[in-house]
């Protein structure tokens, strides 16, 4: 199914850990030529030595997102490596929780910046090389959290989600004409090393309010991820992909016993 992504040109961002890391993995089996973005450099060595290991083609570059000139490094270094940018993985985010009463404007402002902004500067920058092309697939991890969802701690978190999708759609107005389709995934429950920070308790719960009983993997949204950036979804763009085990469908906890 996947054919057609073989000797792509794909930048991940975020790419160093958790959900990242399982899309650059991925999109290195398939035969991407896989650009691996993170803001640790030895972080994001690893893993593209983890894709040419298995027989990929993968490069690493350090690079923060919520810096304009740092993206535009970042896409420079795509082309010049791999001869332009076919597929860019918007990925990068972080989930630092607080509640209201306690969060800082400095709080928001992180969050937003690299979870929203940083999706925006990313896209930004892929930009030229794509329209040079007219052709390009934009994939946003956005999540469950924010566009469907609440949990308590992640304001926040949850605005700057359901604000990529309002991005997502714009954008994915604007750019059709340019051949780019521009879609999300919206992750549950995955097991990354982040969820296991927040204790076994925490995962204990979440199990339990998914009515497959168990956290996703980050191949499952690696593979939702493909399916977007594949000629199979040519004609798919503005939309958004929820992949959590039913989370999302019961109306109450009561629901799974009945």
């Amino acid at each position: 199914m996947f054919a057609s992504l073989k000797d792509r040109s794909v930048i991940v961002t975020g790419a160093s850990r958790g959900i990242g890391r399982g899309l650059a993995l991925r999109f290195g089996q398939v035969g991407c030529r896989v650009l691996v973005v993170a803001r640790d450099l030895k972080q994001a060595d690893s893993v593209a030595a983890e894709i040419r290991a298995a027989g990929g083609a993968a490069m690493s570059h350090a690079a923060d997102v919520v810096s304009d000139d740092a993206m535009r490094a970042m896409a420079q270094t795509a082309i010049e490596a791999h001869g332009g940018i076919d597929i860019l993985c918007a990925n990068a985010g972080i989930f630092p929780a607080a509640k209201l009463d306690s969060m800082t404007a400095a709080d928001f402002d992180a969050v937003i910046g690299i979870n929203l902004k940083g999706t925006f500067l990313s896209v930004s920058a892929c930009l030229p090389a794509m329209k040079a092309k007219k052709y390009g697939r934009i994939i946003l991890t956005s999540s469950i959290t924010g566009p469907v969802t609440g949990y308590p701690g992640w304001s926040h978190y949850g605005a700057s989600k359901a604000g990529q999708l309002g991005f997502m759609r714009t954008a994915a107005i604007e750019l059709a004409l340019s051949g780019i389709t521009v879609n999300a995934v919206l992750p549950g429950n995955i097991a990354t090393e982040g969820l296991a920070d927040m204790g076994r308790d925490y995962v204990a719960k979440m199990e339990q309010s998914i009515p497959m009983r168990r956290l996703g993997s980050v191949t499952d949204i690696a593979n939702a991820a493909l399916f977007f950036a594949s000629d199979e979804a040519a004609y798919v763009t503005g939309q958004s992909l929820v992949i959590d085990g039913g989370q999302i469908l019961p109306e109450s906890l009561g629901a799974l016993e009945a």
